[in-house]
């Protein structure tokens, strides 16, 4: 058996937004102490956490100093120094390695380890100048999505293609740096499936999210989602698969579409919890971050049962005067706020969860607020 990290010990986590925020929630219900690093003193983790290190990301006196104070090290994002951590990797166990950060935080490679692996993927070309961008044009055609290979979330650092004349808009995308061309997929629902693996192989699969986009950001989850059981079934697969093939420890979100054609594409990767699993601190027997926590720490898997459908909403800047006065009239609805000192529009400011027996009901009281619109 590999290395387990008892209760009572600490968890340092990069990064203190909201997902480092609800890690925290649950490691201090599992008995965990908790150190947090983040530029923002007063950021959504430390808000909650045993202590803090106010330090940029980047800084690595402060990570060497976060791996001195941790029994354990995990990240609630992506864009991690990887030689940082590495440079630390023999003071404190890094049960994720640097591996899975290598691949996901970079979408080209990420792709390529996916058809690699036999995934349903869209056809996807490198580009890194005009005549690149030409040639892919010309090998996967229109529409198609221009993105930067790195950074961008929400939609930002990518560009749809429709017509040869959309070409004169990625000039800015290219001069970011490499990039790739995806095909767009035709696709009748977007899914995504929460899977998690600890450092002896035992794995936890959550049920399927239907997730609804508005402009490029998750507005609403849906649990179970509207499909078919064998899609569904298909979608833990693979989900279980890529886990595998990635050697993960640690909680790992699979994005995918359900094609007009019936097949399930993966669309990306999350090396850590991600929004379309909130609902599971209230739906299910164990939440994704309450997993994510006993897979770095070696804990035995559960596994996740469902315990009620359940519908799951953001709450962006725009949204919070609306949800706070929704506060006292809506007493079944879980309202989450992460604490974050500036509301802006478009930035996720805590969501709400809604149990329920009947799904299309529960959806037609959301858009009946009107807090939505």
């Amino acid at each position: 058996m590999s290395e387990l990290i008892e209760q009572g010990k600490t968890i340092g986590i990069i990064g203190g937004g909201q997902l480092g925020q609800m890690l925290t929630f649950a490691a201090k219900q599992a008995g965990m102490r908790v150190v947090i690093l983040d530029p923002d003193p007063d950021c959504s983790a430390a808000q909650v956490a045993d202590s803090s290190i106010v330090a940029e990301y980047s800084d690595k006196k402060a990570i060497e100093e976060l791996a001195r104070r941790s029994d354990v090290l995990t990240y609630e994002f992506e864009n991690v120094d990887l030689e940082a951590l590495e440079d630390v990797s023999d003071k404190v166990l890094i049960p994720q390695g640097t591996e899975l950060l290598r691949i996901t935080k970079d979408r080209l490679r990420e792709k390529t380890f996916l058809k690699e692996h036999g995934l349903q993927v869209a056809p996807f070309a490198a580009v890194s100048c005009e005549g690149d961008l030409v040639s892919a044009i010309e090998e996967i055609g229109y529409p198609s999505v221009l993105k930067t290979c790195e950074g961008g979330y929400d939609g930002k650092s990518q560009l749809v293609l429709h017509t040869r004349e959309d070409l004169k808009k990625a000039d800015e995308l290219l001069e970011q740096g490499r990039c790739i061309l995806e095909g767009w997929v035709e696709f009748s629902m977007e899914c995504s499936v929460m899977v998690a693996r600890n450092m002896d192989g035992a794995i936890s699969v959550f049920p399927v999210s239907e997730n609804i986009h508005r402009n490029q950001i998750l507005h609403e989850s849906i649990v179970p989602a509207r499909m078919s059981g064998e899609l569904q079934s298909n979608a833990k697969k693979m989900a279980e698969k890529i886990a595998n093939s990635l050697n993960l420890c640690g909680i790992l979100g699979v994005e995918m579409f359900v094609g007009s054609d019936g097949r399930l594409y993966v669309n990306e990767l999350a090396p850590r919890p991600h929004n379309s699993g909130h609902y599971s601190i209230e739906a299910c027997n164990f939440s994704q971050f309450a997993v994510h926590n006993r897979a770095i720490c070696n804990w035995p898997m559960p596994k996740i049962d469902l315990l009620s459908p359940v519908v799951m909403v953001n709450i962006l800047g725009q949204h919070v005067d609306g949800c706070r006065k929704l506060v006292l009239k809506k007493p079944q609805w879980h309202f989450h706020d992460y604490g974050k000192g500036e509301i802006r529009i478009d930035r996720k400011m805590g969501h709400v969860t809604i149990l329920t027996d009947d799904i299309e009901k529960t959806l037609a009281e959301v858009e009946d607020t009107s807090v939505w619109d």
